[in-house]
């Protein structure tokens, strides 16, 4: 799990060591200055595309330095990329969801009886499920999974059809106990009005340090990369973090619940 893919900096490190080339002939290689070689690999500069073709074919790795350069520029602009791609690309995840069960941890029966439940997808369950579906595989569910911390309302866990309910209770104890997963609850009445209660949340860690935010509304949701709306998110995030269980705690409330629908 800690096994990241390399950042493009250590990616074009890694490649000039292995191939025994010194800073000097790498740059004669590709035809730039030795300073623009340390610059990429430090992380100051970000190959463009030429450079990073010329690149590629000095140490004949195909397309995947281009690849690598042109997901660091477009992170350069990160209000630009779809919420499911900045997901996709997630080392760490939280999320709270006052009211449902947040999407990567629903179990296929709930997020069908959700998608169903709004007018507006007559005809399209099928494919907003198999999308969902897809989402969990591309983050906790890859070969170097994202890190998830879902916090989420008790309301959620009483919420929906009885047989629906059950099996969505039972996934998220078989989910939490994922070494890379973690579910907490906040119980109902905890805290009184907090700032929780405000909506559903989540904070992506991305490579390279960088983060951004996602907040949910009726329609698709707003991605947030601003300085002033992810401090903001971080406040909300350690207030609902101050009144929610401990994972074990949160398990042992799910159980209970399951228990009480025999």
């Amino acid at each position: 799990m800690d096994d990241q893919p390399a950042s493009l900096p250590a990616r074009i490190r890694e490649l000039r060591t292995q191939r025994k080339l010194s800073q000097d002939r790498l740059a004669a290689a590709i035809g730039v200055a030795k300073s623009t070689v340390q610059s990429f690999e430090s992380g100051k500069l970000i190959p463009q595309e030429g450079t990073a073709q010329r690149l590629d074919g000095a140490f004949g790795t195909g397309q995947e330095l281009q690849e690598l350069a042109k997901t660091a520029h477009d992170d350069l602009r990160p209000w630009l990329r779809s919420w499911e791609d900045h997901e996709r690309r997630a080392l760490t995840l939280r999320a709270y969801q006052p009211l449902l069960i947040p999407g990567l941890l629903q179990c296929e029966s709930y997020m069908r009886a959700v998608f169903a439940g709004s007018p507006g997808n007559a005809g399209r369950v099928d494919e907003l499920t198999a999308g969902r579906l897809a989402r969990q595989g591309a983050t906790i569910g890859r070969e170097h999974p994202a890190i998830l911390s879902a916090i989420i309302g008790e309301v959620a866990l009483r919420t929906g059809p009885p047989e629906v309910l059950k099996e969505q209770l039972n996934h998220l104890v078989d989910v939490g106990h994922l070494p890379h997963v973690k579910v907490r609850v906040v119980a109902q009445g905890a805290g009184g009005l907090h700032v929780g209660l405000g909506g559903a949340f989540v904070l992506a860690g991305l490579p390279e340090g960088r983060r951004v935010g996602y907040m949910d509304d009726q329609l698709t949701g707003r991605v947030a990369t601003s300085h002033v709306e992810l401090a903001r998110l971080d406040v909300a995030w350690l207030e609902v973090d101050a009144l929610a269980m401990s994972a074990d705690q949160s398990r042992d409330v799910i159980l209970r619940m399951i228990d009480g629908q025999k």
